[in-house]
C-alpha cells in the first residue's frame, strides 16, 4: 500500500522546498494537528491525524456546515470523505488525488523551474520512500500543470470538496495568480461558492478566498 503520508512528510523535509510545495500541509502531513489544534478538533481524535483524515475531515466539517446554512443543499456521510479503516483501496486512491492536488496546486505560481525540480528530486533519492512512491513523486513533480487532469479525479462531489481543500492548504495562497487558480478549481469542481467559503473558513483561511467566493460569502457562527 503507497505511504501516502510518508510521501507528504518527504516532500515537506526540505526547507526550500516548504516554500514551494505544500506549505499548509506541513502540519497535516507531518502529524503536528494534535487534538487541541484545528483539524484536531474536527476529527475528534487525541491521536496525530494523516494527511488524507485531516484533509477529509476538514472537508467533511466544512460540508457540514453548508448544509447548515443552505437549505436544500446536499447532505452526506463522514465515510464519504475519510473512507473506514477496510477500505485501504479507496484511501490509497483519495491518497493520491490529494496529492496531485496539492503538487499542481504548488505549481500555480511558476516558482517550480527545471533547477528546482533537479534539487527536489536529488533531495527525494535520500528519503525513506519505495521506488515506486519515489516514482510517483517525480512524475506528478515532473508534468506540466494540468488543472483538468485534477479535476477529473473528483469522481464524487465529496472528492471535489476534498480535492479543493488538499490544493487551498498545500498553497495557502497569497497571490493574486494562486488565487485565480483557486477561482478556476473550484467552477471546474462544480463546487458552490457557499461551500468553498466554508472549506476557506473552515481552514482558518477567510482572507485568501477568491474574490467571486468573497462576494457570495456569508459568515456563520459554526466552529
Amino acid at each position: 500500500m503507497f505511504n501516502i503520508d510518508g510521501i507528504v512528510k518527504a516532500l515537506q523535509s526540505d526547507k526550500n522546498l516548504q516554500k514551494n510545495v505544500m506549505t499548509g500541509a506541513a502540519g497535516l502531513a507531518a502529524g503536528m494537528l494534535l487534538s487541541g489544534g484545528k483539524l484536531g478538533k474536527l476529527v475528534g481524535s487525541t491521536a496525530k491525524v494523516g494527511a488524507v483524515a485531516a484533509i477529509g475531515s476538514l472537508a467533511w466539517q466544512a460540508w457540514q456546515n453548508y448544509q447548515k446554512n443552505q437549505p436544500g443543499a446536499p447532505s452526506s456521510s463522514q465515510d464519504a470523505f475519510v473512507p473506514p479503516p477496510q477500505a485501504s483501496y479507496q484511501t490509497e486512491e483519495l491518497g493520491k488525488t490529494l496529492v496531485r492536488a496539492m503538487i499542481a496546486a504548488a505549481k500555480a505560481d511558476g516558482q517550480i523551474d527545471a533547477e528546482e525540480k533537479d534539487r527536489i528530486f536529488k533531495r527525494l533519492e535520500t528519503m525513506q520512500l519505495t521506488a515506486e512512491e519515489k516514482a510517483f513523486v517525480f512524475d506528478e513533480l515532473s508534468s506540466p500543470l494540468d488543472i483538468d487532469a485534477v479535476v477529473a479525479r473528483a469522481d464524487t462531489p465529496e472528492h471535489a470538496a476534498e480535492i479543493y481543500a488538499a490544493s487551498l492548504v498545500a498553497m495557502v495562497p497569497d497571490t493574486p495568480t494562486e488565487r485565480a487558480y483557486l477561482e478556476t478549481l473550484s467552477t471546474k469542481l462544480n463546487l458552490a461558492p457557499a461551500l468553498v467559503a466554508e472549506i476557506h473558513r473552515t481552514a482558518g483561511l477567510e482572507s485568501s478566498m477568491p474574490a467571486n467566493i468573497a462576494e457570495a460569502y456569508t459568515p456563520t457562527s459554526n466552529v
